[in-house]
């Protein structure tokens, strides 16, 4: 780094009087006037933009080659990639749909039931895969320079791949249960298409804030415990609600949380008996909101910090 009142050597012989000497503001124009910039400095939001889009095939190629290494030491391998999802949809079963009898009143619990836990997996993948998004990859970072965004990027994209796996297996189960294809299929299209760009403007904002602080990471399990519970993957919170007591902001808060939103539309899109009277009014209006909000400011705060990951 250059000292801001250090002149340069004096050649052999010269006057000590001949050598220049610089002000800061000089030094600045100079390094200006010939291209130099700090090292590591962050760029602008537009030139960060353009990089990060200059990096697409190496997102898309770093999202596979993870998705492919996930299961690799498995025996199982690949299919992992279905039974996991679909095992745990069993458990919620087994648990809340017989023990704790959450299917009463619930037509299609099934489809209903799995749809949520597949749904709700992608989210809360997404978002534990960005709490490991720096530091997972902290000689990655080190070593070679590209925006750093790719890497949360790649890693939503990633959890996008394993959940087109799991679609095929929540597509046969909802033929087994009687729900065939119809028109409102399609609408699955733009509910995860919103869910995604939530998804990874959330993972970007908890990649930031993990690769400052990183016992965030161990309080994050117990936080999407609690966001699973209220979102009502494994039971129908319109049933709960209409139950029980609850304190209108409650209820506010309940209806539009973007994770049960996201869950709703795609029940809303998959499921006959799921009809439009389920869903909470302007539905699709705030679950673009949510996507909108969160995709652009988990982008812009993550890029905030962009020199400073990887050092310390």
């Amino acid at each position: 780094m250059v000292s801001q009142t250090a002149a340069p050597p004096s050649p052999v012989g010269a006057p000590a009087q001949d050598v220049p000497t610089y002000a800061p503001g000089e030094l600045a124009a100079l390094a200006a006037r010939h291209g130099l910039t700090v090292s590591g400095a962050r760029p602008s939001l537009p030139a960060y933009v353009r990089q990060l889009w200059g990096r697409r095939h190496f997102i898309a190629a770093f999202a596979t080659a993870k998705l492919t290494a996930q299961y690799s030491q498995a025996k199982l391998g690949q299919i992992w990639q279905i039974m996991t999802p679909l095992l745990n949809a069993t458990v919620y079963y087994f648990i809340f749909g017989v023990l704790m009898n959450t299917k009463h009143g619930v037509e299609d619990f099934v489809p209903f039931l799995v749809t949520g836990v597949f749904i709700w997996t992608f989210t809360a993948s997404s978002i534990t895969a960005g709490t490991r998004a720096i530091s997972g990859n902290i000689g990655l970072v080190r070593a070679l320079h590209f925006p750093r965004a790719s890497l949360p990027v790649a890693l939503a994209l990633q959890q996008l791949q394993q959940l087109l796996f799991s679609l095929g297996a929540l597509t046969l189960i909802l033929l087994a249960f009687g729900q065939y294809p119809r028109p409102s299929w399609l609408l699955a299209v733009p509910a995860l298409a919103l869910q995604a760009v939530f998804n990874t403007g959330v993972s970007m904002a908890v990649a930031r804030l993990t690769a400052k602080t990183p016992d965030i990471a161990q309080l994050t399990p117990f936080v999407l415990r609690t966001w699973m519970y209220s979102s009502g993957v494994m039971w129908s919170l319109d049933h709960l609600l209409k139950g029980e007591r609850v304190p209108h902001a409650v209820m506010v808060a309940l209806e539009y949380n973007p994770a049960a939103l996201f869950i709703n539309l795609m029940r809303y899109a998959l499921i006959d008996s799921y009809t439009w009277a389920q869903l909470p009014p302007h539905a699709w209006a705030v679950a673009a909101g949510w996507a909108l909000v969160c995709g652009v400011a988990g982008f812009v705060y993550f890029w905030k910090a962009e020199e400073t990951y990887g050092r310390g």
